[in-house]
């Protein structure tokens, strides 16, 4: 792992430098690289642009560890409120969540419960919702989570991270049903015995993953959903999917807001199905070091914006 990555992902886990960050106005300018606002309101308007360019979206409130289960209640609440404002503008929007947002640390029935009260809401609303994946500490119980939710629930797809060594076990179990996944390659700090600290052996696992999928695919049983920016590995994917018959709409690509509009909008014009995500709230201080670490050159294209203003 480089040291640029390794600081800015240490820096997002401190709380402290969150609360006095947060509050500067340089560093709320700079976050609008990668989020149009703070307020769902912003997300979805940023949406509806979206779509009016052939691009479809994911929205997310920002947001992870609660302390008490009267707050993943509002959380479920306010996502049910997005749902009805899908369905009210007729977007094709989706939603993800973290499950720690609705109650995973403090129990695992009630964070279920919300989740299935969410797959009911955006199946009735012509939506779909994400599990997203986060530390390697949590992916046992996300993916049970997951597993007791697709029986009842096809509008319902899961997050797996290239970049941890136990991924392709995990998938290879999840495919008896026929599930959604949405493959990232990883950004949270992770030992090297859990995960892959080179960027080599993180797009090579990537790459054997989405062919894995791609496989799947081609005979109906997995949806896959391809999350990342980098322009080679989606070339050799979209390459891949032709040469296994997988046609444009059996798969998707997603990719950030704020990164590459020019390559969503060639990938659109070139027939594939492209989602943006797009996240809000107030709580972006550890999201936002995470998408730096991802790529830790964003960190001068925001510092020269920074200047430019």
């Amino acid at each position: 792992m480089s040291i640029a990555r390794s600081a800015l992902l240490r820096l997002s886990r401190n709380k402290w430098l969150a609360e006095q960050i947060a509050r500067r106005a340089f560093a709320q300018r700079a976050v609008r690289r990668f989020m149009p606002g703070e307020d769902v309101a912003d997300a979805l308007a940023a949406a509806g642009t979206l779509a009016a360019a052939g691009l479809g979206s994911v929205v997310t409130q920002l947001g992870e560890n609660l302390s008490t289960l009267a707050e993943a209640d509002r959380v479920r609440e306010h996502y049910l409120g997005v749902y009805d404002e899908i369905r009210t503008r007729a977007l094709p929007i989706h939603v993800s969540v973290k499950p720690t947002q609705l109650g995973l640390d403090l129990s695992a029935e009630v964070c279920l419960a919300n989740l299935r009260t969410l797959a009911e809401r955006a199946e009735a609303t012509g939506s779909f919702l994400w599990l997203d994946m986060e530390d390697s500490s949590y992916v046992d119980r996300t993916l049970e989570l997951f597993r007791r939710l697709r029986p009842d629930h096809g509008k319902v797809g899961v997050c797996l991270q290239a970049y941890l060594r136990r991924t392709p076990a995990d998938l290879e179990a999840l495919l008896s049903l026929g599930p959604a996944i949405r493959l990232v390659k990883g950004a949270y700090a992770e030992r090297p015995t859990v995960a892959f600290p080179e960027k080599r052996a993180t797009d090579a696992a990537y790459f054997q993953l989405a062919e894995r999928l791609l496989q799947a695919a081609a005979t109906g049983s997995a949806f896959p959903v391809f999350g990342t920016h980098d322009g080679a590995l989606i070339s050799r994917v979209t390459t891949s999917a032709a040469e296994q018959g997988v046609p444009d709409g059996a798969y998707e690509i997603h990719m950030l807001y704020g990164i590459g509009a020019a390559q969503q909008g060639a990938l659109v014009a070139a027939g594939r199905v492209v989602r943006t995500l797009i996240s809000y709230g107030r709580q972006w201080f550890p999201w936002y070091l995470r998408r730096l670490a991802e790529r830790p050159a964003n960190v001068w294209f925001v510092l020269r914006s920074l200047v430019a203003r």
